[in-house]
């Protein structure tokens, strides 16, 4: 066996062929597990739990009065089956879950699954030294095979915030139960390899889709490695392609892109085998400046040779135009006037990189191979738009989407001018004697407050328009392939989470998957309902998460001339709809206006990957002496009104006493 082959069969170097048969059943279980969760999003909801998700219409009745409202709500059996009587009179039937429109969904979504699915084993398959008994076996294998079990796995969870604080890696464990293998007691050293020949892998498939990044998420987890293994070797990997590409010369390129058909003919005739010696002969050498010039150095200290890498990437090896599709031509995509296209009916529609200097132009160290995008709901300032990100990690390359400055900066004033006026004050505290659903569903709004609803109820009107828009323009940008061939996370407060929400709408209306890796709405004002929860979680390939509180009286106000009998996300949990993580931030977020400061917070304390902490902790701060000035001004506020009432108190004493000596008088005037 020549050296060449050597260095390409690196895997067979380092663990023997049962372990490289364990690692190929080990792939297919992780790849069935994830198609075992999708059926699960589509499965209906369990026993017991409602199949749609409805505001608490048992909180309230129509024989309520104002005055019944602070009473506790009545519990007895002849209330709930009244209500059950109106949901089913008021709302669409629970069988709508299993219309054709969601049975096509479902489909459409397995389609595309089982289409990835077949060609990552196949990427596999060719890129190591599979024996043919394991072949055989994989190629008889049916989706009918056990799947191991993970705990909880179709159930919704409310995790109430209080002092926990959940590490990256912790959470990952949790959703991601390792996978039993034998592969886990191999020595680290042994564990990484294989973990970044998988990754390489991968990424010859010439695109970083999001379900390639979950398979190598429950991998680290199945592998017992820390989640940092995952992110750091895709930082050097980004950094050493992108360099790479900056050695080819044009004349380079055009004599290697004349030889592309006869080297993916190899590729297809399943000579991969022999693909680290053979591309290198064929492109006359051009592989080696790529490859062994910057990506080899990677695995150089594990024992992966230049050749061993050239075979792992494939194609993407081979060709800087792959690399510039990778990164969208190189990462400028995102912030190039091509977006402008994109946004001729919203004003302002832009990417901004939070690591650019000038706001435009990404330097090459920081392109990474994943894109997180950050929506803000409403501006008070037009550094707003970036400061509620500055939590997000390097890890990622991350954006500020700017949209609607104009519309966005008049609703955040609008918002502030109420929540500081003293009618807001008194009314909120009408409005927690009852309910916020009692308040919402049966519209019994302090008049005092409805009074204000000029100064917002416009604004936010222009703003939920312009965000159904603006989230059918992003959707667009996203299938464009703005951000290249690499998984977006997309994350939003408010008016921003509302964005998002259109943008997955329009990407499951047009069957777009495979781009979105995971999603966070905090404070959404959009529906809480079934069918639209289950579009949304169809495009999302990790998590999906729902932050709410139900201490967002704004929110509840202001949508309270939308469809509120499909519930408020942003003021509920989803529970009816498999996979949805729901967060419950009452106990950090006291009103709509808290979202902006608490974004890093929030996600650090769910356990996202990558945050910021010395930003979380200033945010934190932050929040802790707004507390306590609102605590202060609400002592001082109830002394005011203690003082104002002994004084109309002692004044009605007076009163009375006057009164009572001038009937005295005149009684006895009267005598006489």
């Amino acid at each position: 066996m020549s050296t060449k082959d050597e260095d390409f069969k690196i895997l067979s170097s380092i663990i023997n062929a049962e372990e490289i048969c364990e690692l190929i059943t080990l792939l297919t279980d992780i790849t069935l597990l994830m198609r075992k969760q999708l059926s699960d999003i589509f499965a209906p909801p369990a026993i017991g739990q409602s199949s749609r998700n409805f505001l608490p219409l048992e909180t309230v009745t129509a024989e309520h009065t104002k005055d019944d409202f602070s009473s506790k709500i009545r519990e007895d059996s002849e209330i709930k089956e009244k209500f059950k009587e109106t949901k089913a009179t008021f709302y669409p039937s629970e069988n709508k879950l299993s219309t054709p429109k969601r049975q096509k969904l479902e489909q459409d979504c397995f389609e595309f699954f089982d289409k990835w699915r077949e060609s990552v084993l196949s990427h596999v398959y060719k890129a190591i030294e599979v024996p043919g008994r394991v072949k055989e076996h994989q190629k008889d294998m049916k989706f009918s095979k056990r799947i191991p079990r993970i705990e909880n796995s179709s159930e919704t969870v409310i995790i109430k915030l209080d002092s926990r604080k959940f590490a990256a890696n912790t959470t990952n464990s949790k959703l991601n139960p390792p996978i039993s293998t034998s592969l886990s007691s191999l020595p680290q050293e042994n564990r990484v390899l294989i973990f970044h020949s998988v990754l390489l892998i991968l990424l010859s498939l010439e695109k970083y889709m999001a379900p390639s990044r979950i398979l190598l998420i429950n991998l680290t987890s199945a592998l017992h490695l820390p989640l940092d293994i995952l992110v750091k070797d895709e930082i050097k990997v980004a950094q050493s392609l992108l360099g790479a590409v900056e050695h080819i010369s044009g004349a380079e390129e055009t004599e290697k892109r004349g030889r592309e058909n006869l080297i993916s003919r190899i590729w297809k005739a399943g000579l991969a085998g022999v693909a680290g010696a053979a591309v290198i002969g064929i492109t006359g050498g051009l592989a080696a400046p790529l490859v062994a010039g910057a990506i080899g150095t990677i695995m150089g200290g594990l024992g992966l040779g230049a050749t061993a890498v050239a075979g792992l990437l494939g194609s993407l090896a081979q060709s800087s135009v792959l690399v510039g599709s990778l990164f969208g031509a190189y990462g400028a995509r995102m912030t190039s006037r091509a977006i402008d296209s994109y946004a001729k009916e919203v004003q302002d529609f832009s990417f901004l990189p939070m690591k650019s200097s000038n706001g435009q132009e990404i330097p090459q160290k920081d392109h990474r191979l994943r894109v997180t995008i950050g929506v803000s709901g409403w501006l008070t300032h037009k550094e707003d738009v970036t400061n509620p990100w500055r939590a997000l990690g390097q890890e990622s390359e991350v954006f500020a989407l700017r949209w609607e400055l104009e519309a966005l900066t008049n609703l955040g004033q609008s918002l502030e001018s109420v929540a500081k006026s003293t009618a807001w004050k008194i009314a909120k505290k009408e409005i927690i004697s009852r309910t916020i659903f009692s308040s919402l569903l049966l519209a019994l709004w302090p008049i005092s407050l409805l009074s204000l609803s000029k100064i917002v109820d416009n604004p936010f009107s222009i703003c939920m328009s312009r965000a159904d828009k603006a989230g059918t323009i992003l959707a667009d940008a996203i299938i464009n392939k703005s951000q290249g061939e690499r998984p977006v996370t997309l994350i939003g407060y408010s008016l921003g989470a509302r964005l998002i929400y259109s943008c997955l709408m329009s990407l499951a209306e047009r069957r777009a998957f495979g781009l979105i890796e995971g999603v966070v709405l905090m404070g959404a004002p959009i529906p809480s309902n079934a069918a639209v929860w289950l579009s949304l979680r169809s495009v999302v390939s990790g998590r999906l998460v729902n932050v709410f509180s139900t201490n967002d009286y704004i929110l509840a106000f202001l949508y309270r001339t939308y469809s509120v009998q499909y519930g408020v996300a942003g003021l509920q949990s989803i529970t009816d709809v498999n996979r949805v993580e729901n967060i419950d931030v009452s106990e950090i977020v006291s009103g709509h206006l808290r979202y902006q400061l608490a974004v890093g917070s929030i996600l650090e304390k769910i356990g996202w990957e990558n945050i910021y902490l010395e930003v979380v902790a200033i945010e934190e701060k932050t929040l802790a002496m707004l507390k306590e000035k609102e605590n202060n001004e609400e002592q001082k506020r109830g002394e005011k009104i203690v003082s104002e009432d002994e004084s109309l108190q002692a004044k009605s004493d007076t009163q009375k006493v006057e009164a009572s000596h001038f009937e005295s008088r005149e009684s006895k005037s009267i005598a006489r």
